[in-house]
């Protein structure tokens, strides 16, 4: 008896996890409150397993992974222009993703996946447009 009540609840315990995650939704505008060009929010903090959602508010518009700015051990994803794309983050750390045709105009955000408290020493090193690394630094200020 002890065996199938360990086993049902193993059972229920494991069915229920994927039902925790969540989805979190980002829009990709041409004006938000940050000003020209963002996307809406322009951080998250998300949970190993949940998916964040990017919509095409507005045309023009894509997500992708900045490639020097994700974990290790993370896939990289590049959405279509125009077009909605959901992304499950199962890698804890920090992610840097951005608007290939915005990225000079500083449309990037960052998610946080799990209980990162900072981004990697070397996160906002290499080539970052001005305004896309100083959209980051005010983001990393979340963590």
């Amino acid at each position: 008896m002890l065996r199938v009540l360990a086993a049902t609840l193993t059972l229920g315990m494991a069915l229920a996890g994927p039902a925790l995650a969540e989805v979190h939704e980002v829009q990709m505008l041409n004006r938000g409150e940050a000003g020209p060009m963002v996307f809406e929010p322009g951080f998250l903090r998300v949970e190993p397993g949940d998916t964040v959602k990017f919509i095409a508010a507005d045309p023009g518009h894509n997500a992708e992974s900045v490639l020097e700015m994700i974990p290790e051990d993370a896939e990289a994803f590049k959405g279509k222009i125009n077009e909605e794309i959901e992304i499950t983050f199962d890698a804890e750390g920090v992610y840097g993703i951005k608007c290939l045709p915005h990225y000079a105009m500083g449309m990037v955000m960052t998610v946080a996946v799990g209980e990162v408290s900072e981004a990697p020493q070397n996160y906002l090193e290499g080539r970052i447009p001005p305004r896309a690394r100083k959209r980051f630094q005010a983001q990393l200020s979340n963590l």
